[in-house]
């Protein structure tokens, strides 16, 4: 698969909703995965002011956020529109005190 245009436009569109972003299976209060329940969980316990982005809702942007990030998996977090990565390196984030940093901006 190739990221058109228009699947492109849809994901700067998200990204320029807040500073951060996440894409994630599900919303935040009815995650679809327990990577993106943790993902939120994480977000919140930092109270971080993030928009989500349920990508079971569009496949287009499902399929296109890979390309977009050069990242294989899902929940994908964006700060600034720069990715960070995905539910693990939130946890090693959330640890070092870097996502409570993050959330502040």
């Amino acid at each position: 698969m190739e990221l058109t245009d228009n699947v492109k436009s849809k994901i700067e569109a998200a990204l320029a909703e807040k500073n951060i972003c996440l894409f994630m299976k599900g919303t935040p209060n009815f995650p679809q995965c327990g990577f993106s329940q943790r993902a939120v969980a994480l977000l919140r316990e930092v109270n971080a002011d993030f928009h989500a982005v349920n990508v079971l809702e569009d496949d287009e942007i499902r399929n296109g956020i890979k390309i977009f990030g050069n990242w294989p998996t899902i929940p994908q977090l964006y700060v600034n529109k720069q990715l960070i990565g995905g539910s693990d390196i939130l946890m090693e984030m959330y640890e070092d005190g870097e996502l409570a940093d993050i959330a502040k901006n």
